[in-house]
């Protein structure tokens, strides 16, 4: 059966206290709404509407889906009035799902379980019993029967008692929905347009009603202020957190890390306190993880040692780390690094977009850019790659055992030899051939009798 959803997304979010739409605030890297984007995406429906109307242009360029398409709300009447904007893109046949973009960490398996309970000819509404229900609308019962959802500012002292409420996800058949929300009226406290109106419609019609309890609290949580969007974070990052120690991964304090991506680890690796993860992260078997260290979109295979305040950049190329390297602490590996086995990379060392053959070493103060090193290279400290001109890039090649001194600046293109030492203090400008030692450098001189000038009294 043809499965519709339609997003509600157009709200203001005045309690953000934010130039930015609510929708588009983050949750663990992605925005609220691309996460319910991404969990719709999953559910394979013919068409994803989302309802826009604060910061539309802004929300609708931030966001992307499969078969996505979006409608405005431009006045605020209401979560009735937001998904009638979405009638004329929806077709008669079929099934409804409605979410909402606030919600961020809803489930697909509630979903499909929902969609299941609706069947094409129930409204099913997706319930919870909350300790604490301020705010959400009842769901009243006749024994099991569910015959309205009574939003709390309407509610009786007797209804806002009930513990059960209404998450603000439902699934109907698309025909009796439209039916629906063309009768709905807004004779309440607020004057607007209430979704949960369709409930005391469909008893009149006599439509079955199925009401489905969500898998636990997190999943149906809403974001209204920065501390809801905080405390949800910390709930998020502590379920992950969690799902790594089970599968082994040792954590110093699960209340100080944060992935903000996706992170899969081996066996038996450790990971210190206030670490965040990025984008894609891998982390091999064995592999530790200093406190403080930032890793995104980075491959850290086997026994690998990233010591602390490490950071790991990988943007679109990715950062390779091969097998029982040694990075930090305080050192910068930025896109295209990619570096083999048991590698070195100390203090205050960055590496960008260049290739570090097996064994190679820049312990201490280097910058290698746009360079191929070869094996057990020893690369100085204070010591730079010099890769652009002011308009072009160039690469320096460096051969496998060549030994770089201290304060050296190679300026590319340039190539460095098999077996090369290059003198401290050089500046290199053209190819320095293999085995041999290159010096660039001027000559020593001692002026005798010379003294410092003197401040005048």
């Amino acid at each position: 059966m043809a499965l519709n959803i339609v997003i509600m997304a157009a709200g203001k979010g005045t309690r953000m206290n934010s130039r930015h739409p609510k929708v588009l605030h983050k949750l663990a890297g992605r925005s609220l709404l691309q996460r319910v984007l991404d969990t719709a995406a999953t559910l394979q429906a013919e068409r994803i509407i989302t309802v826009t109307g604060h910061g539309a242009d802004e929300v609708e360029a931030g966001v992307t889906a499969p078969r996505l398409r979006f409608v405005r709300q431009v006045l605020q009447l209401g979560t009735g009035h937001a998904v009638q904007q979405a009638v004329p893109a929806l077709p008669d046949e079929g099934t409804t799902l409605i979410l909402n973009g606030d919600v961020p960490l809803i489930q697909a398996a509630t979903l499909r379980t929902l969609v299941q309970a609706c069947a094409g000819r129930h409204l099913a509404l997706l319930t919870i019993v909350l300790p604490d229900p301020t705010g959400y609308g009842r769901i009243v019962r006749d024994g099991q029967a569910v015959r309205a959802v009574v939003e709390h500012k309407d509610a009786s002292p007797a209804q806002r008692a009930i513990a059960e409420v209404y998450t603000g996800v439902m699934a109907a058949p698309t025909a009796l929905l439209k039916r629906w929300l063309a009768n709905l009226k807004n004779d309440n406290v607020q004057g607007e347009y209430y979704l949960t109106d369709v409930v005391a419609l469909a008893v009149a019609d006599g439509a079955p009603i199925t009401a489905t309890a969500a898998a636990n609290e997190t999943e149906v949580l809403g974001i209204n202020s920065p501390l809801q969007l905080a405390q949800l974070e910390r709930r998020f990052q502590r379920q992950l957190a969690e799902t790594l120690m089970h599968a082994g991964v040792r954590l110093a304090d699960p209340a100080r890390f944060d992935v903000r991506g996706e992170l899969s680890a081996g066996r038996d690796v450790e990971i210190d306190v206030n670490c965040v993860f990025e984008g894609r992260v891998q982390l091999g078997d064995n592999v530790r993880v200093g406190a403080n260290c930032c890793i995104r979109n980075a491959s850290i295979a086997a026994d690998v040692l990233i010591q602390p305040f490490t950071h790991i950049d990988g943007e679109a190329l990715g950062v390779k780390v091969g097998a029982g390297s040694s990075i930090g602490p305080f050192a910068r590996l930025r896109p295209g690094a990619d570096l083999a086995q048991d590698v070195h990379i100390g203090n205050f060392v960055e590496v960008k977009n260049s290739t570090l053959a097996r064994g190679a070493k820049a312990n201490h103060l280097a910058y290698l850019g746009d360079a191929s090193v070869g094996e057990r290279v020893n690369y100085g400290a204070g010591s730079i790659t010099a890769n652009y001109d002011g308009a072009n890039k160039h690469r320096t090649v460096i051969g496998a055992d060549v030994h770089v001194g201290s304060n050296c600046v190679l300026v590319a293109p340039v190539t460095i030899g098999a077996g090369a030492t290059i003198g401290a203090g050089s500046t290199v400008t053209q190819n320095a051939p293999a085995g041999e030692l290159t010096l660039v450098r001027a000559k020593q001189v001692t002026i005798e009798g010379w003294k410092r000038p003197t401040k005048k009294k």
